[in-house]
């Protein structure tokens, strides 16, 4: 070969004796072959990827300045190729050559031939660039330059020194052909390092850098630079945030993944269905064998046992299965083998250092080698570091997008999936459940793609640190590996154990979480009654036993702390001990020991690693399979209502037979129906006959047995519980339709919204929260109206919208919008309806009667022909008159109280609670009738206007309007403060003594690998001789000793840090608890619960898990830098030089990251939960959205939804690796100048110490990066420790108890007198009760009545001081209440609130949490509050499990609880908020009865909301805005016909105590 190669060049190829000098050069021959052909080679190999775009139609591109230079370089040494090429032939067969001279060798034919093809493939390469869109360089072609120019140096030298050294130059022409060449092959070098920006690259880059990133800056992530400068400048907002490149934007990933996945999905169907014939066919054929066969008991029972088992498992296996994972490799596959090609590298890179670390201390020992191998090795080290990051870096880049982009499509798909998922497959799932496949499990791909290539990554990294530390110990490795393997199991069952721990922890945060939540939903009660304290024991109960798991926890993973530390310890030990112990022959040197050791280290990783990745492994597959369940589940049959507009009825069922399900029972059975256009066609019957299904039938949402139904045209649809978008006002009535200002201005006003509209702070730009939360039910009914009627659809669906409305305002939109002569009288409406008094005004009506269709025709026909329609109409004709004395109510009213109490099949839905103190300028239309039956305890916040105190003008003052205060977002850095608050609760003790702990080990693990780097030295010193026994065994006991005290360090250290942190989360949690507990009611009122329950959930979890773990981490972190730099300072004292620069630069570095990367992170937690709630809010629509046909704009808003995260996920991302990158680099030169300095000071230094600096060194970059990041980490988790102290310091109400306390019997009269009270919600606010003054005698029954907003409330509230006086003063008994403690005054009172809060826990601990009774005395009670023989009748009696709000129980038992939690408390003054309308009339009487026989020694004061109920009342209180206007007996008030009284009377059909006739509707106030 090399003769060959010899006769080829005309010169020597090979010989040694070029290197062993001082100076060493490559022969020529060398040069002009190897060093030639290599970078050629690339370019050959690369060019076929760019002549693709060749064959392809041109981009419009323009020839930019840039690319001209390029061509004209490269056409440029394509003439010095052709020059060199004519030079050689000129010189051999030129007229002046000499013919018997020898010709010049082979060589220098062929390489100006290769120049001069590659010159001409490099110039069509640069002209593919061109037409390309959207690339600004090439990486190949910078590579290739980067190449050329490095090994043509060899050449440049060689000549140039050949020429000083004989001070003439041999052959000149070659000699500048040569240098012209280089010269410019340095500035295509420069030139192809430069971006070529073509005009609609830089409008791009303006809002996306990346754009026009070019190779450097691509590898160095150098173009994140301008995110991260902005972000330390000031904190990031969602503005800042860059554009998403075209392939990340969420349309774009699922379109390709929804491609994929449907072609793999029906290969799954076809498979399951082939398996499900095969098993079908299979048991046919047992059953006929078995027929015949068995008699045997036994053998029945047996099989009767398998065969549950394997319904089981069919009924798991009956959708298809393990496509998901295929579909997600085939959409990424271009990613997934980019990022297994990076990491394969970087893992073979990773065991090149240890290689050179083994040459260069082989190099210190050997004095007589020449320096510039020494040189050589740490640039070699240099430069293998330096690829290594930018593999690793690009590896993780790849991992990190891929998993991002995972996530996203199956968000995506799961959403898509949602909006046409049948009934069937529907009932599977709850509305939570999908909101969890789309975060939880989604985020479970995410986080496993990131370490899905770990999977081959780690049995490789094992397999090649075993076969190379096999090279250096032999057998004896094995005696390591075996501790290793060993640690494996030790370490699975600490882990298992541990993780049962956090189960049962996660089981007491639970229960404690549901208390807090019943805490927060009932704290009005808790106040009410003076009940603070006993719930708060019982959290504390719950969170001590919570805190003593976590301790046991704490202690068990200070148990595998020790283990992980002292493992690297005891691994060498064993592999040296048995090293040195076998044979005397073997002695320790430094090259083995730190080959050796930093051999070991790698292994560490793939080992730790591994049975994490296992159980990630396994719980993706619980979600895998979950996501396949949902995902192939079946889909809406779209064909169920045909749209065919020749038809002439406007919607047509013939003979349909409908049920909810396919295996269910049908709802409607064998119904037609022929609705000519322009009808208005009524559907009436009971509860249950079947109205709403009939609606949903028309829509295609139920499962159809048989039958057509065609609707010609639009449709629009007003479900039974309104649903309203998180959106303005007014987009919630366009609901994506354009604006049209009359038909808008129109459609507001005939849907009655005209007198909402001004109340509301920002009128029809009001946004209203989430499930309309500032709406009432009567408002939310309106707008979901107004929708309907703005889209002006062909067909209206109106599922009984007038229900929820107040009688008059029902009567107005009847009028206006859907009666004869309202505004859809052209359009074809079908109204479900329960309102009698709306029939005759209607074209047809449908009788609906157990699903089937009895009667149909008009009003006056049906009536007339005495069938179930007449029926229907008796019953309710009677129930008014039967009810006529105990309730003066009207037909419409109780009409209503009978049907609408539970809309079919549906729960009543958490629309609103009643009148709660929240002051924002809120009218209430009168609609308690409805919310109180469809209300929850927890429903939302209830809202007043001080009526017409605030004149409309007065709505620029927009503070304290905002009903929710927005939420702080801390931004910037994290006070010093907020640590030391953190500490302080540790204790201080705690805190320094674990401090001390640390830093021995630390200390400890210096001086074992001294003492190692010190043995090392005996195989100098004993060179030749045997091994001295007593010194191997002293080296050995020392070093294992070492090892030892590191692990029993770290353990102490651990478990005081464990300790110290358990105390600072129950300090930080009793300040939390008991602060809440002692805040203003008007702090609840403007904060959602949700906020509150956060600062114990989420925050406390991350005090009481994250912080501790990353305190720890961050610490431990902190040591390993130091004593890394201590060790290398000390083996090479000029390294301190260094030292100082690289902290300043890592300082900065560190300092820019965590500003950006910390409000990144803020702004990613802030942007995904548009995305659930979106989510959330489309699956509690999706009928609406369906009716509307609008799947496809919320599909697209989906998608914005999901790009607005990942428009801050992605620089998250990148600015991980941007950091990395940077410090990386930093270790990277660590390694350099700590070897640079050792081949420096070689003589000075032993090879220990070398060996030890160098591999310390090696292992810096991992520790500095992990330094960044556990930063980081820390102060995002120490935030939880601001947000908690934010509310452990709010203010607090007065207090509890104070040293004025109220004599025992207080008050034993019962006298009450207000003293020209006034008051107001907040200071800045106007007053809503102004200057009340009366005197309220004992045992008085006194009725109070207003209007909404007349400030009936708010006296009761400022009775228990809810709300503080501002002006005056109240007596009960001669004592100014504002001189007591609020707890000596609260339960000396006794409210029964107007709607009844429960608790989860006991019936008992319902009626006494403190315990105070005896079980007669609650028997006694509960048998007068007619409960006595409903709680014998449970099986546990007093003990019965009340569930969270009271769900289990009715709301007349409820309520009839809260009757019983009042008499048992034996107060003189009670305070009724009236809520009987939420109870059916027994109850209501049962109630009102009790209360007139038990508390007649008693002040009553009653707040009515129907007059009925205070006509027996000694004296009746007329408020209006927050004044009396009238106080008497009501006899002598319904006599005055010019008083407010008699006004509200005559409006509720009360005329001196006589009934109306039914006709009058509205009786609420």
């Amino acid at each position: 070969m090399s003769a060959a190669l010899e006769e080829y060049c005309g010169s020597i190829f090979w010989n040694a004796s070029y290197l062993q000098r001082p100076d060493p050069d490559l022969p020529i021959c060398v040069e002009r072959t190897v060093l030639v052909w290599l970078p050629l080679a690339f370019l050959w190999l690369c060019a076929p990827w760019h002549f693709r775009s060749l064959c392809k139609k041109p981009a419009k591109a323009t020839l930019s300045k840039l690319y001209i230079s390029k061509q004209v370089v490269a056409g440029l040494l394509l003439l010095t190729a052709i020059a060199e090429l004519a030079l050689t032939l000129g010189e051999d067969y030129g007229p002046s050559s000499d013919s018997t001279a020898q010709k010049h060798p082979a060589v220098l034919y062929t390489n100006p031939v290769l120049f001069t093809i590659s010159w001409v493939v490099v110039m069509l390469c640069q002209e593919c660039m061109r037409r390309k869109p959207r690339t600004v360089d090439s990486g190949s072609l910078f590579v290739f330059w980067l190449l050329q120019v490095v090994c043509a140096v060899f050449q440049f030298q060689t000549l140039l020194r050949d020429a000083l050294k004989q001070e003439e130059i041999d052959d000149f022409p070659r000699f500048c052909l040569f240098y012209i060449g280089y010269g410019l092959q340095l500035i295509a070098f420069v030139l192809s390092a430069l971006p070529d920006v073509s005009p609609e690259m830089k409008r791009i880059a303006k809002t996306n850098p990346e754009a026009k990133a070019t190779f450097l800056s691509r590898i160095t992530f150098n173009w994140f630079n301008s995110m991260v400068i902005k972000g330390f400048k000031r904190p990031l907002v969602q503005e800042d945030m860059w554009d998403l490149n075209q392939k990340d934007s969420t349309h774009t990933i699922c379109e390709e993944f929804e491609d994929i996945m449907a072609k793999e999905l029906k290969k799954a169907h076809r498979n399951l269905q082939k398996k499900q014939h095969k098993r079908k066919t299979k048991s046919d054929h047992q059953n006929g064998l078995a027929k015949g066969v068995s008699q045997d008991v036994l053998v029945m029972e047996e099989t009767g046992k398998k065969k549950e088992k394997k319904k089981k498992k069919d009924s798991e296996s009956d959708y298809p299965q393990s496509w998901l994972v295929t579909s997600i490799v085939k959409t990424f596959k271009g990613v997934l083998f980019e990022s297994a090609a990076y990491k394969l590298i970087q893992d073979l890179l990773a065991f090149a250092s240890p290689q050179l670390l083994k040459l260069m201390i082989s190099f210190t020992q050997d004095k007589t080698s020449y320096a510039w191998t020494g040189y050589l090795y740490a640039v070699l080290l240099l430069l293998v570091a330096f690829l290594q990051s930018v593999f690793l870096q690009q590896y993780f880049q790849r991992c990190f997008i891929l998993g991002m982009k995972v996530r996203t499509a199956l968000m995506a798909a799961i959403y898509k999936k949602a909006l046409v998922v049948s009934n069937d497959s529907r009932k599977e799932s709850t509305a939570g459940e999908i909101v969890n496949l789309m975060s939880a499990d989604a985020q479970r791909f995410n986080d496993v793609t990131n370490f899905i290539h770990l999977l081959w990554s780690c049995p490789l990294q094992i397999a090649l640190s075993i076969a190379f530390l096999w090279i250096e110990l032999g057998p004896s490795v094995l005696a390591g590996l075996l501790v290793m393997v060993l640690l494996v199991p030790i370490n699975g069952w600490l882990a298992t154990k541990s993780r049962g721990f956090q189960v049962e922890n996660m089981k007491f945060k639970d229960t404690r979480m549901k208390i807090v939540n019943d805490i927060l939903n009932g704290i009005k009660v808790l106040k009410y009654y003076a009940w603070e304290s006993s719930f708060e024991a019982q959290v504390q109960d719950i969170r001590e036993k919570e805190l003593k798991v976590m301790k046991k926890f704490a202690y068990l993973s200070s148990v595998s702390v020790f283990i992980f530390s002292c493992a690297p310890a005891i691994v060498s030990l064993a592999t040296f001990a048995v090293f040195v112990s076998v044979s005397p022959d073997n002695i320790l040197d430094a090259e083995k020991a730190f080959t050796s050791i930093s051999l070991f280290n790698i292994l560490r990783f793939p080992l730790a690693m591994l049975p994490q990745l296992i159980s990630i492994m396994v719980q993706t597959s619980v979600s895998k399979k979950r996501l396949e369940k949902f995902l192939s589940g079946d889909d809406l049959d779209t064909m169920a209502v045909t749209r065919d507009d020749s038809h002439s009825a406007a919607v047509s069922m013939t003979d349909g037979t409908y049920a909810w399900e396919r295996q269910a029972d049908p709802v409607l059975k064998n119904v037609s129906l022929d609705i000519k256009p322009g009808r208005l066609v009524a559907v009436v019957g009971a509860v249950g006959s079947g109205k709403t299904s009939l609606i949903s039938a028309l829509l295609g949402e139920l499962h159809s047995t048989k039958g057509q139904i065609n609707i010609k045209g639009s449709v629009a649809y007003v479900p039974q519980q309104a649903w309203i978008q998180n959106a303005t006002l007014k987009d919630n009535i366009l609901f994506g339709s354009s604006l049209d200002e009359e038909r808008y201005l129109s459609v507001v006003d005939s849907c009655a919204l005209g007198p909402d509209l001004e109340l509301l702070p920002g009128r029809d730009q009001t946004e209203i929260g989430e499930k309309g939360i500032n709406l009432s039910g009567g408002q939310k009914q309106r707008v979901s109206l107004a929708r309907a009627v703005y889209s002006s659809a062909d067909v209206y669906l109106l599922d009984d919208p007038l229900s929820a409305v107040d009688s008059h305002v029902g009567k107005h939109l009847f009028e206006k919008v859907i009666g004869p002569k309202g505004l859809l009288k052209n359009k074809t409406r079908i109204l479900v309806t329960h309102g009698i008094s709306f029939l005759p005004y209607v074209d047809e009506i449908i009788v609906l009667v157990n699903g089937v269709v009895s009667e149909v025709g008009s009003y006056k026909g049906l009536r007339a022909s005495k069938g179930a329609f007449s029926e229907f109409l008796e019953t309710y004709g009677k129930e008014e008159s039967s009810n006529a004395d105990s309730r003066k109510a009207s037909a419409q009213e109780s009409e209503y109280e009978k049907i609408e109490t539970l809309p079919e099949g549906l729960e009543p839905q958490a629309d609103d609670s009643p009148e709660d103190i929240v002051s924002s300028t809120l009218k209430r239309e009168n609609s308690l009738r409805h919310s109180q039956r469809h209300s929850k305890p927890n429903g939302s916040v209830r809202v007043r206007k001080n009526s017409s105190v605030r004149s409309k003008k007065d709505s620029d003052d927009k503070k304290g309007q905002r009903l929710i205060e927005k939420e702080a977002m801390e931004t910037g850095r994290v006070k010093f403060s907020v640590y030391l608050q953190y500490l302080r609760s540790m204790g201080w003790c705690f805190v320094s003594w674990s401090f001390v702990f640390y830093f021995i080990q630390n200390v400890a693990v210096i001086g074992q690998n001294l003492w190692l780097s010190d043995w090392t030295e005996d195989s100098v010193e004993y060179f030749n001789t045997t091994y001295p026994a007593h010194i191997r065994d002293m080296r050995i006991g020392v070093f294992g000793a070492l090892g030892l005290a590191q692990g029993f360090l770290v353990f102490f250290g651990t478990i005081l840090l464990a300790d110290g942190s358990i105390s600072a989360s129950r300090t930080l949690h009793t300040n939390l608890l008991s602060n809440i507990l002692k805040v203003p009611m008007m702090f609840f009122d403007t904060t959602p619960s949700g906020r509150i329950v956060n600062r114990f959930a989420k925050d406390m979890f991350t005090v009481d898990d994250m912080i501790p773990m990353s305190f720890r981490s961050w610490f431990l972190c902190l040591l390993g830098v130091l004593g890394t730099l201590f060790v290398i300072c000390l083996a090479t004292p000029i390294f301190t030089a260094v030292v100082v620069p690289m902290a300043v630069v890592y300082y900065f570095v560190q300092r820019f990251y965590v500003a950006t990367s910390r409000q990144l992170r803020r702004l990613d937690s802030v942007s995904r939960s548009p995305i659930y709630s979106h989510f959330g809010e489309t699956v509690s629509g999706l009928s609406v959205i369906r009716a509307y046909g609008h799947q496809q704009r919320f599909l697209k808003e989906n998608e914005d939804t999901i790009d607005q995260n990942l428009k801050s996920v992605y620089p998250w991302i990148v600015s991980n690796r941007w950091l990395a990158m940077r410090l990386e680099s930093l270790g990277n030169l660590v390694v350099f100048f700590a070897a640079l300095f050792a081949v420096i000071s070689r003589d000075s230094l032993n090879s220990g110490l070398v060996g030890l600096s160098i591999s310390y060194a090696l292992n810096v970059t991992q520790t500095l990066n992990w330094l960044v990041r556990m930063t980081s980490e820390l102060e995002t988790n120490i935030v939880a420790v601001e947000r908690v102290r934010e509310y452990t310091e709010i203010t607090n109400e007065a207090p509890w108890i104070t040293s004025n306390r109220p004599p025992d019997d207080w008050p034993n009269a019962g006298n009450i007198r207000f003293d020209n009270y006034k008051v107001r919600y907040r200071p800045e606010l106007d007053l809503i009760l102004h200057g009340i003054t009366c005197d309220i005698t004992s045992t008085e029954k006194i009725g109070i009545v207003g209007r909404t907003g007349a400030g009936k409330s708010s006296l009761t509230n400022c009775l228990f001081r809810i709300i503080e006086a501002s002006e005056g003063r109240i007596l009960i008994d001669g004592v100014d209440i504002s001189t007591l403690g609020l707890h000596d005054l609260r339960s000396r009172l006794t409210i029964i609130p107007q709607d009844p809060v429960l608790f989860s826990g006991t019936l008992r601990m319902n009626l006494d949490p403190f315990k105070k009774s005896s079980d007669e005395e609650i028997w006694n009670v509960l048998e007068l509050a007619h409960l006595k023989d409903y709680v014998r009748g449970l099986p546990t009696g007093l003990q019965h499990e009340v569930s969270e709000g009271g769900e289990n129980l009715s709301v007349g038992q409820r309520q009839l609880l809260c009757l019983a939690r009042a008499l048992l408390r034996k107060s003189r003054i009670l305070i009724l908020d009236e809520a009987t309308a939420a109870v059916d009339l027994e109850t209501d009487d049962l109630i009102q009865n009790t209360i007139r026989r038990e508390f007649s020694h008693c002040t009553v004061l009653t707040i009515a909301h129907r007059l009925n109920t205070i006509l027996d009342s000694s004296r009746v209180m007329v408020l209006d805005s927050g004044k009396i206007v009238e106080f008497d007996s009501p006899s002598v008030l319904l006599n005055n016909k010019q008083g407010h009284f008699y006004a509200m009377a005559k409006d509720a059909g009360i005329r001196g105590g006589e009934t109306s006739p039914p006709e009058n509707m509205s009786t609420d106030l």
